[in-house]
């Protein structure tokens, strides 16, 4: 079984594992500058989001 996990950190990134090995941050607040990874520039413009985590297991 494989088990995906899409976790959204409070004001940050989206978090993107399979099988307990986290595999990328990407861009939740559009102002990266190497989308669609995250690199830090939410901190910097205020963004603010809610946490959540979705799982998935196939």
């Amino acid at each position: 079984m494989v088990e995906i996990v899409i976790k959204g950190y409070e004001n940050g990134p989206y978090e993107i594992s399979v099988n307990g090995e986290v595999l990328y941050h990407l861009c939740r607040c559009g102002y990266s500058q190497n989308k669609p990874y995250c690199d830090g520039s939410h901190r910097k413009m205020g963004f603010q989001a809610k946490a959540f985590e979705l799982k998935v297991n196939k």
